[in-house]
């Protein structure tokens, strides 16, 4: 019997290739090739598995274009390029990787914070540019962590873990909005307030954006928003470019509407909106948020792990939609 042909949209670790190798016919890319829509489809010809990132859109016309597709499994924790109504009408599982990545994703958001709090990039600037040449009492002052009030706009996995390292560590007033309030009980280790998003923007001294994309998330934070923080909050987003309209925030930090910016995501990245790149008052990274070699490690193994289960027969572990379980043949 043939075995299953699957295709790897990006580069993984070897070991993961390996691995899949002993179950599949692997299609991969050791070049780390950027397909286009076009280059995706034509190299998931005959395919029954795709291994891939939130970057490659799985749309109904490329599933429609593929009947031979079974499964679609995502190494990362989003999956808003997969149209999953269309995967689960055709009988395509879908997975994802979640929980995974939590606490590194925190611990990133949290310092990403403090140094925009702080002016951590901005210091080291200055002292590499060799303009220290004196202390003053003023030079590059920022605003305290510990006793602020830490503001979260959406309060999943990491929104929690990134108000527990606040509440626990660092004495901070918690509030946060979000869909759905939490239940109490999941409220009170992590000294949590709900608030409405008004209020939340209005007095938060930091505020963290850790929600999903979505239409509706779209533009979340634009010039009307920004608007209402205090002129001395921050602003950090680890959530996904767009949640943030980027040309709005350059506006406000160049007037210093509010007091700086520390962004891991951006609208159309790996393009970054030319307006924030002169700015000093902004921290400025390139989607780290989970990047180190354990976590990455893991999200790979939880993407080979759910398409090997979903076609060998085996129940996916993070599947998206697992009422088409079990598949239908090919």
């Amino acid at each position: 019997m043939n075995r299953p042909q699957v295709l790897l949209a990006r580069a993984i670790f070897p070991e993961a290739v390996a691995r899949l190798r002993e179950h599949f016919e692997v299609d991969d890319n050791p070049e780390d090739t950027e397909f286009t829509p076009a280059q995706l489809s034509e190299r998931l010809r005959g395919k029954q598995g795709l291994l891939c990132t939130a970057g490659e859109p799985i749309t109904a016309a490329l599933l429609d274009a593929h009947p031979l597709l079974r499964a679609v499994c995502l190494m990362t924790v989003g999956y808003n390029n997969v149209d999953v109504p269309a995967c689960t009408a055709r009988g395509v599982l879908a997975s994802n990787a979640p929980g995974v990545l939590t606490e590194t994703t925190a611990d990133l958001g949290f310092a990403l914070m403090m140094a925009t709090a702080r002016r951590m990039a901005e210091a080291e600037r200055y002292l590499r540019s060799g303009q220290w040449t004196k202390w003053r009492y003023d030079l590059l002052t920022g605003s305290d962590i510990h006793g602020a009030t830490l503001g979260i706009l959406g309060m999943g996995r990491i929104g929690q873990a990134i108000a527990r390292r606040g509440h626990l560590g660092f004495g901070m007033k918690v509030i946060y909005h979000n869909r759905s309030r939490l239940a109490a009980e999941d409220e009170a280790p992590i000294g949590a307030r709900y608030v409405d998003k008004t209020t939340l923007l209005r007095e938060s001294d930091h505020l963290v954006l850790v929600l999903p994309y979505s239409a509706s998330s779209r533009h979340a934070i634009g010039a009307a928003e920004l608007a209402l923080m205090k002129p001395t909050a921050t602003l950090t987003n680890v959530a996904r470019g767009g949640i943030v309209d980027d040309a709005a925030l350059a506006q406000a930090l160049r007037d210093k509407r509010i007091a700086a910016a520390g962004l891991d995501v951006f609208e159309n990245e790996p393009a970054v909106n030319p307006a924030l790149l002169d700015l000093p008052n902004v921290v400025l990274l390139p989607h780290i948020g989970s990047a180190t070699e354990r976590t990455r490690r893991a999200m790979v193994g939880c993407a080979v792990d759910n398409l090997i289960a979903a076609l060998t027969g085996g129940t996916p572990p993070t599947a998206i939609n697992p009422q088409v379980l079990p598949l239908r043949p090919a």
